[in-house]
């Protein structure tokens, strides 16, 4: 399967592979920096994610870091570049934003899984591109903080990254935050700027799914991806649809909006269903069907 996908070129920034069926692992590759985001990385991102969203053989995404950090968030000497040339447009790049910092922290356009694997520490934007993935896997050494206060600048979009003379960016780190961890947990974060661990972010903070050993933290996101894949396509991917739309809308227009989408559409009319539901109807009971087989969905 994995021998005939090609995707879009990039820049030794970023590390593209498939470690298993229907998955496809990107590694943050600027290990030297903390893995700092440049807006060549971003670019890179950008580009291979929109080819992973058109690929209806990929199912789902996971974003590792290598060396011993995950992201340490936006590269300041692309900040001061920026700077030095003026390129100061703060509120024009919130307003217009598409995808966020590193294209991710604000994608809302995919309805496939994705998991991070957080291999060391997140700080700013990194924790930003955390906290709009699906699941969560990190290593019990990792350590997460949101220190824009620290330095004069806002959580609203990588920090100091919406300065880059690149693609606008934008987030909604502290509403989701504030969602998810409740308003004093997220102003603890917001505004002390204090750095917090791996199992304070799981058992408090409630933004890691789960804590691993350090050397695991791959293998339990294959394993978490293993899962998904196990499941039909059409049903994870309509079901990721519903919860974005949970967080844009009240309930009766989430339901409403589901209900009618393209994505829904596909689902009740595509061939997985229509599969699973003919294996159903010829099993002579429940505990002896068979183990169905998947097919990718198709394009919208």
């Amino acid at each position: 399967m994995t021998v005939s996908l090609r995707p879009p070129a990039h820049s030794e920034e970023l590390k593209v592979s498939f470690p298993q069926e229907h998955v496809i692992l990107l590694t943050l590759a600027r290990p030297k920096y903390l893995n700092a985001m440049t807006p060549q990385l971003t670019s890179d991102i950008a580009n291979v994610l929109c080819w992973f969203d058109d690929e209806p053989s990929l199912w789902v995404v996971i974003m590792t870091g290598e060396g011993r950090a995950f992201c340490a968030g936006a590269d300041l000497k692309a900040w001061h570049l920026a700077q030095s040339k003026g390129q100061a447009t703060e509120q024009e790049s919130v307003a217009s934003s598409l995808h966020g910092f590193a294209a991710i922290s604000r994608r809302h356009t995919s309805c496939k899984p994705m998991i991070a694997a957080v291999n060391g520490p997140a700080y700013g934007g990194g924790v930003e591109l955390i906290l709009n993935c699906d699941i969560v896997i990190a290593s019990e050494g990792a350590v997460f903080a949101l220190p824009e206060v620290k330095r004069g600048v806002l959580a609203a979009q990588g920090g100091t990254f919406h300065l880059y003379h690149a693609p606008p960016l934008h987030t909604l780190v502290i509403p989701r935050l504030a969602k998810i961890a409740g308003h004093q947990l997220a102003s603890e974060m917001l505004l002390l700027g204090t750095t917090i661990t791996a199992v304070q972010a799981r058992d408090r903070f409630r933004f890691v799914n789960t804590v691993v050993e350090q050397s695991e933290v791959l293998s339990a996101a294959f394993d978490v991806a293993r899962q998904i894949t196990s499941n039909s396509p059409d049903s994870v991917q309509s079901s990721k649809e519903g919860l974005i739309l949970a967080q844009k809308h009240h309930f009766e227009d989430t339901v409403r909006t589901h209900s009618l989408s393209l994505v829904s559409k596909r689902l009740y009319g595509g061939t997985n269903i229509k599969a699973r539901s003919e294996s159903f109807a010829s099993s002579l009971s429940f505990q002896y069907k068979r183990k169905p087989r998947w097919t990718n969905p198709a394009k919208l």
